[in-house]
């Protein structure tokens, strides 16, 4: 019975235009269930009875997918890096070519780290969504100091509760007891106190955030809005469902926002730290112009040589560049 709810779910979903039905199918019968895929496939293969409150949920999950809603949505989770993320309607659903993004911050700060010999490396990630890579750089650099900023409510209450339940991972503790910035009361006098959460996740303006830490970061990080507002995008699941704030970077080009988040960046980094931001692969001559014509208070340029580096498929899709030190002679 498995096998054949799988079938026919395969089949609902190729016809509704889902990019990969089967893959899809199985994530939402494993949901159902309760189980991951790799269950499940010991499931199918032992040929096990589905029970018929779940084969009704399961055929209601698909029914949802058929119509394009987001699987993350559909399962409450996303994957990214070695992390299991919360997401759902109000936050954008972290995609695997964000993971290079994170790579190349994660690179940095390992490296200050160690020339450091383990103190800490400061990373602030802008614009952070469902924390996704602040808190890979949190969990894969010991040591690294994390700041994350979201202005979106819903963003914000989606990357509390992610950094919450990681906190408590961390802490050794069951993650299921975090519920998203609860404090102490609401929790309950037995709960005791919170963990020491891994990111320090601000709510504000990324372009005008964390100035008391001005001048002393060493990574700036960032995958801002940047589709410019004439360019819809073509996939359902992403033109419906992700919000539009964490979509659209404004401007003709869909540049005005990153171009903030540039200068907030100018203004954060310490000289020799360095700046990543993800953009459109369309946009890499665009972006690296943007970084190249940042200017500090004097005229000066702020960044040395940008540089577009290529996600995993290949494709340019951020650019990268350096803080030039504005006080040297010729900078």
């Amino acid at each position: 019975m498995s096998a054949k709810l799988v079938k026919w779910a395969e089949g609902e979903l190729a016809d509704a235009g889902v990019p990969s039905p089967r893959a899809d199918a199985e994530e939402l019968l494993a949901h159902a269930l309760g189980v991951d895929r790799g269950e499940l496939r010991r499931l199918l293969v032992l040929g096990r009875e589905v029970p018929d409150d779940v084969a009704r949920a399961f055929e209601a999950l698909v029914a949802r997918r058929a119509a394009r809603e987001p699987l993350q949505h559909l399962t409450g989770r996303a994957p990214f890096r070695h992390l299991e993320l919360a997401v759902g309607p109000g936050v954008f659903v972290p995609r695997p070519e964000t993971e290079e993004v994170a790579q190349v911050a994660i690179d940095e700060a390992a490296k200050v780290v160690g020339e450091r010999g383990g103190a800490g490396a400061v990373v602030v990630d802008l614009c952070t969504g469902s924390g996704a890579i602040a808190l890979a750089v949190a969990t894969e650099v010991p040591g690294a100091r994390v700041h994350a900023v979201e202005l979106d409510k819903g963003a914000h209450a989606w990357a509390a509760r992610n950094v919450d339940a990681l906190s408590a991972v961390a802490a050794g503790l069951d993650p299921s007891g975090t519920s998203g910035g609860a404090t102490e009361q609401d929790r309950g006098t037995d709960a005791g106190p919170a963990p020491e959460r891994i990111v320090r996740l601000v709510k504000g303006d990324a372009r005008t955030a964390l100035y008391g830490i001005d001048g002393t970061a060493d990574v700036v990080v960032s995958n801002p809005p940047y589709v410019p507002s004439d360019a819809v995008p073509v996939d359902p699941e992403v033109a419906e469902h992700d919000p539009a704030v964490a979509l659209y970077g404004l401007g003709p080009d869909g540049l005005e926002v990153p171009r903030g988040i540039t200068d907030a960046a100018a203004r954060l980094l310490r000289p020799g730290g360095l700046y990543v931001m993800e953009h459109a692969e369309v946009q890499a001559e665009a972006a690296r112009a943007m970084v190249a014509a940042a200017r500090d208070a004097e005229g000066r340029p702020v960044f040395g040589e940008p540089e577009t580096r290529k996600d995993l498929t290949g494709r340019p899709r951020m650019v990268v560049a350096r803080r030039l030190d504005s006080q040297a002679p010729g900078s």
